[in-house]
């Protein structure tokens, strides 16, 4: 019997295959969010507003970027050993 996986494990996963995607999504919503209060803010001129939307999505796109590699590190270290040669071992075809 096929367990259904949780709404986590299903989102955990889709991130794991698509890191470049989702740290591209954090980045446009980032400088999206980061413009949005930046134009509230009365007192700033538009460049200054741009600048800091800039360097807000800059830094959320680091912490992206860090936690991707975090991720990958420890898939690689829990995934099971694979035999380094296996690919250059010739491949017997038994009948």
């Amino acid at each position: 019997m096929a367990e259904s996986k949780s709404k986590f494990e299903s989102i955990r996963e889709w991130v794991v295959d698509h890191k470049l995607r989702t740290v591209g999504c954090l980045w446009l919503s980032g400088i999206g969010g980061s413009i949005a209060y930046n134009w509230s803010q009365p007192n700033m001129k538009p460049s200054v507003k741009i600048i800091h939307a800039r360097l807000h999505a800059q830094a959320l796109t680091l912490a992206a970027l860090a936690g991707a590699a975090v991720v990958e590190y420890y898939d690689h270290r829990n995934k099971p050993k694979a035999d380094p040669y296996a690919k250059y071992l010739p491949h017997s075809h038994k009948e």
